[in-house]
């Protein structure tokens, strides 16, 4: 087994992730690459890459694993914090002027690429805070990290992790014991972690906000575009899509408005 991928095998597992999942991997990000499948051939006691790469062109639950090693899980509670101060004052106020006019009581979100689910268990904190009864909320978590969905099912994160949660927050929905936090199950209620692959259609659809931070740029510029398309798909009328800070449509033949609120930037679908 050679230290390093060959130029051929890159090219392979290069094509197969972008075809699976719309991930892109380059010449700068491929040492991560190859470090993460020369793990799984240690871990698999295979001797070349070509048959690691065989077992998951032949074995649908292996190349899920596959996926879910090389994606990158980055997150914290409250990341970027101008984007739940934009959700607060005035996303949300927006989406209950707009219930009111249908009757309809129901906040439906989706975290997109949500991780460990830092980011759905934040979103739903706030809005337990700020709803008005009637309204109550649903939201949708979704990742193609299956070992990461395990840990936001779960709900229960180290002390180094709840960095960043506000002491109100964390005595109120989370319990403390001696390894940790445990979220508070009445909060796990209201999150619904599943699988999904970005490159598909995720079925939903009259959603009212949609986040997907930091994921697009691991996209090219077509993966994006697609992706964007589907989520226009899974929008209602009046409904709010948040992209990472660094993140942008700009460019991008796509039918959301830029959004600049007094907090943060975002994009509405408006028809």
């Amino acid at each position: 087994m050679t230290d390093l991928l060959t130029d051929a095998e890159f090219e392979m597992f290069r094509k197969v992730i972008y075809d699976k999942s719309g991930i892109t991997f380059s010449a700068t990000n491929r040492s991560i690459l190859d470090s993460r499948l020369k793990e799984k051939l240690r871990e698999k006691g295979l001797g070349t890459i070509k048959e690691y790469y065989d077992l998951i062109m032949s074995d649908e639950g292996e190349m899920k694993t596959m996926l879910d090693s090389v994606t990158t899980n980055l997150t914290r509670f409250f990341r970027n914090q101008p984007h739940f101060d934009a959700l607060i004052n005035y996303v949300i106020p927006h989406v209950i002027e707009e219930k009111k006019k249908s009757g309809d009581t129901k906040i439906k979100i989706w975290s997109a690429g949500c991780s460990t689910g830092e980011e759905p268990y934040t979103i739903a904190m706030i809005l337990k805070e700020i709803l008005p009864a009637p309204y109550t909320f649903q939201i949708t978590a979704s990742d193609i990290s299956l070992k990461s969905l395990m840990v936001g099912q779960q709900g229960f994160y180290a002390d180094s992790r709840v960095q960043g949660v506000p002491p109100n927050f964390l005595s109120k929905y989370f319990t403390k014991n001696e390894k940790g936090y445990q979220i508070n199950s009445d909060l796990i209620q209201t999150i619904k972690f599943d699988y999904h692959n970005l490159r598909n259609d995720s079925g939903m659809r009259n959603l009212d906000i949609v986040f997907c931070r930091n994921v697009l740029i691991y996209f090219d510029e077509a993966a994006q575009k697609a992706c964007i398309d589907r989520f226009w798909d899974a929008m209602g009328n009046k409904s709010y899509l948040f992209i990472g800070h660094s993140e942008s449509l700009f460019g991008m033949d796509t039918k959301f408005e830029f959004l600049k609120t007094d907090w943060a930037c975002l994009y509405q679908k408006n028809i």
